[in-house]
């Protein structure tokens, strides 16, 4: 594996992203073997893994444009703005309307401030947020820029709203849903996340795990 080599990977629900490095790094026997931008554990959907040389590139997909399909739920919430955390009912939703929701969306499209969720793995004086999150602690996040390309509502069946997203690096989904639901005075969550394309990259060209293994213990990567 003198080039290295880059697997797309479907991510199953309820993996960490550095569980799937971790098997696939088992499986080469290598140690060089990275992801290229993290998938939430309840996520599911198109995660690249880099290995031997091309883990140089791992900054070079990092970079790339993400598309990502999924579910919001409003009129309830969680303290990680997913179903990590237990969900509360906000308010009553019968008043929301359609029109309601495209408004809210049409000012949360382009370039924005967001602020990263506290069950995020950014880094603040150098930990990890969620480390703080899970101990009870607060920590003020700055806003960030970000931009959201394309945020078009695909259903909706209240109190569900589907969506797709195309977005820059950097922008959480989780983070849209806790913003949708405060424009629209409700709460919000995100139910399911489906991460569909980074670049030019597709989930429908990557390999579900238990595949992917078996390929690399026959010899896929031996020969590239």
């Amino acid at each position: 594996m003198e080039e290295g080599i880059v697997f797309l990977v479907d991510k199953p629900y309820e993996w960490t992203s550095f569980d799937v490095v971790k098997k696939i790094r088992n499986a080469l026997k290598i140690k060089k073997v990275g992801h290229a931008g993290t998938l939430d554990p309840l996520a599911t959907g198109l995660l690249i893994i880099c290995a031997g040389k091309m883990t140089k590139q791992i900054d070079t997909f990092q970079q790339q444009e993400k598309e990502y399909t999924g579910t919001f739920v409003i009129g309830k919430t969680t303290e990680s703005f997913d179903l990590e955390k237990e969900v509360v009912d906000v308010a009553d939703i019968s008043h929301i309307t359609e029109s309601d929701i495209l408004a809210a969306v049409k000012q949360l499209t382009g370039e924005i401030q967001q602020i990263p969720p506290m069950h995020s793995a950014i880094r603040k004086d150098g930990k990890r947020v969620y480390e703080s999150a899970r101990k009870g602690i607060t920590l003020e996040l700055d806003a960030r820029t970000v931009t959201v390309n394309t945020f078009e509502i695909t259903g909706i069946s209240l109190p569900e709203i589907h969506f797709r997203i195309v977005c820059t690096k950097g922008t959480y989904i989780r983070s849209l849903a806790r913003d949708l639901g405060e424009l629209l005075g409700v709460g919000a969550y995100l139910s399911a996340l489906i991460r569909t394309r980074i670049g030019k990259y597709k989930l429908g060209d990557a390999d579900n795990l238990p595949e992917l293994i078996e390929k690399i213990k026959g010899g896929l990567h031996e020969n590239l």
